[in-house]
């Protein structure tokens, strides 16, 4: 049994962690602003993460084995967690994404070479530049450089003494019906039972998918039966591009899917990107972590997508 933090944890995959943590024999404790409280037998601190003395005073003297931050967005927030947790926590493992890798978002980044799936050491969080006094608590602001933001939390993190660090870099999560807030494959859905045109690149390339359950493993996996450090990707095996996408959802539906050139960049719906955005998964593999293949899950999250009610 260890004992383990989630900070958020409150929504989709970070509620399922919580859930399996605890089936799992762990003692669990998880911290939001009160929006939704965990499940029986799951402790529950209320503080809100970007306070630092409310933060300190909610935990108290406890000390976990490991930290899940599934709520780090942003330099300021990871620098917070970095002063409150050091000395507190053997280890911590910060929920990442893909989108650190997107070379629309930052200069530095340049396309994957011939296509191929980006690794881990694409992006280096131990030479990533940080800038704390950038307008990190504008909303808007954060909005626009959410990849920005989670590559300076991930280097902020990173730099720390105190504990052993890891982030985990999902692929698109996907699954979960109504539990899938994005709503980015219930655009396929709908508009495919619909008859209604997928805007898409006319040179598409592909991205990597998981599906949430899976996440919630890996994640369980990475806080308590692994001590591997640094960046690690997350993606089922399967890269696929939007089209292949919407004929998987073709395929639950009956119904061939309509397509329409995006006219300008940006246009194209969720998922169509005229870029490689790819992962490798090999690290986690050398881990021990095994995936599933996307074409293995993508039918039963298409059919509990077009189940869900209509946004």
């Amino acid at each position: 049994m260890q004992r383990i933090c989630v900070i958020g944890g409150s929504r989709y995959f970070g509620k399922l962690l919580v859930q399996r943590l605890r089936a799992a024999g762990h003692r669990v404790t998880v911290i939001n602003r009160g929006s939704s409280r965990p499940p029986a037998g799951v402790e529950h601190l209320v503080a809100d993460r970007d306070d630092e003395a409310a933060l300190l005073a909610a935990l108290g003297p406890r000390t976990f084995d490991t930290v899940v931050d599934q709520v780090c967005y942003t330099p300021v927030q990871a620098a917070i967690a970095a002063r409150v947790f050091a000395g507190r926590t053997r280890r911590y493992v910060l929920t990442s994404t893909i989108e650190v890798y997107d070379p629309q978002t930052a200069a530095a980044l340049p396309a994957a070479p011939d296509g191929s799936p980006v690794s881990e050491q694409a992006v280096d969080p131990a030479a990533w530049p940080v800038d704390l006094d950038l307008p990190w608590h504008d909303a808007a602001y954060l909005e626009a450089h959410y990849a920005e933001g989670k590559r300076q939390a991930e280097a902020v993190l990173t730099r720390v003494g105190g504990f052993t660090f890891a982030s985990v870099r999902s692929a698109h999560v996907l699954g979960g019906g109504a539990e899938e807030f994005t709503g980015r494959l219930a655009h396929y859905t709908h508009r495919v039972s619909r008859g209604e045109p997928v805007t898409v690149y006319a040179a598409e390339r592909p991205t990597v998918f998981i599906h949430y359950r899976e996440l919630a493993a890996l994640l369980l996996w990475a806080a308590t039966e692994t001590d591997f450090s640094g960046p690690l990707n997350a993606c089922s095996d399967g890269p696929l591009d939007a089209q292949a996408l919407a004929g998987a959802v073709a395929a639950q539906t009956g119904r061939a899917p309509r397509f329409r050139a995006a006219a300008a960049p940006g246009a194209a719906s969720p998922f169509s990107f005229d870029r490689h955005y790819a992962m490798s998964n090999a690290r986690a593999k050398e881990l021990g972590f095994t995936f599933s293949r996307t074409a293995d899950w993508l039918p039963a999250a298409v059919t509990e997508a077009l189940a869900a009610p209509t946004p």
